[in-house]
């Protein structure tokens, strides 16, 4: 078999879908060990509201795992000869370790607050409009930090400019902030249906997903933000 023949059978659609399986298989069980260390806890977690902060702490190894995932997804060939989603998502974790715990760390802060606030409304006797306001609050801070996450994964910038991209964005690409939504909520639900395990499971699924999605703004910011 001539090489050109070999890469013929390689860009064909067949392949092209073999190559794309085995590297959903391949980062999904990356995504599940690099989060190990927070989801084992997190299962045994009870679910009273004092432990909140500790589940902010058991999830400080997502946003890594997550922005190593969607740098894997991004830059893999679908080439059943070119396949090395394992080196895509090692160099992916290294290289965005540092700017990703700089938005992960207070996005969980903030959501944490919120959560603590919300958990204890009744017991601080205020209105229940400051309750929809938290949650707007949440689901703003979640949609910027789904935003920064991608951002920062696909791209170097500096913080600050990273969650003005983010803010930027969720007005500039309205159908990427609705279609994150819809997936974040998705993936509340599937953890309070089933658990944080099967979430683990399908985690490369939603990150998937969430690249998908992110699409639109993510050809901006190639267009109009990089050199």
């Amino acid at each position: 078999m001539t090489a050109q023949t070999w890469r013929q059978f390689g860009d064909g659609p067949l392949s092209r879908g073999a190559a794309h399986v085995h590297t959903l298989l391949v980062v999904g069980v990356l995504l599940v060990a690099t989060t190990l260390p927070g989801l084992v806890p997190l299962v045994l977690l009870g679910s009273d509201v004092s432990n909140l902060p500790l589940v902010a702490a058991c999830l400080l190894p997502v946003g890594p795992a997550v922005s190593a995932a969607l740098y894997a997804l991004r830059h893999q060939r679908p080439d059943l000869t070119d396949l090395r989603p394992a080196a895509l998502f090692l160099r992916g974790y290294r290289a965005n370790l540092g700017g990703t715990l700089r938005i992960w760390v207070p996005l969980l802060a903030w959501l944490a607050v919120v959560a603590v606030n919300l958990a204890n409304l009744s017991a601080a006797a205020v209105p229940a409009w400051w309750g929809a306001l938290l949650v707007l609050v949440g689901a703003g801070v979640s949609l910027v930090g789904a935003n920064a996450l991608v951002v920062t994964a696909l791209f170097t910038f500096r913080t600050r400019d990273v969650l003005r991209l983010a803010l930027y964005f969720l007005v500039r690409t309205p159908g990427v902030t609705l279609g994150t939504g819809l997936l974040l909520a998705a993936a509340v639900a599937v953890t309070v249906l089933f658990s944080e395990a099967v979430l683990a499971l399908v985690g490369v699924l939603f990150v998937l997903s969430l690249l998908r999605i992110g699409d639109p703004m993510i050809t901006i910011v190639e267009k109009e933000f990089t050199a």
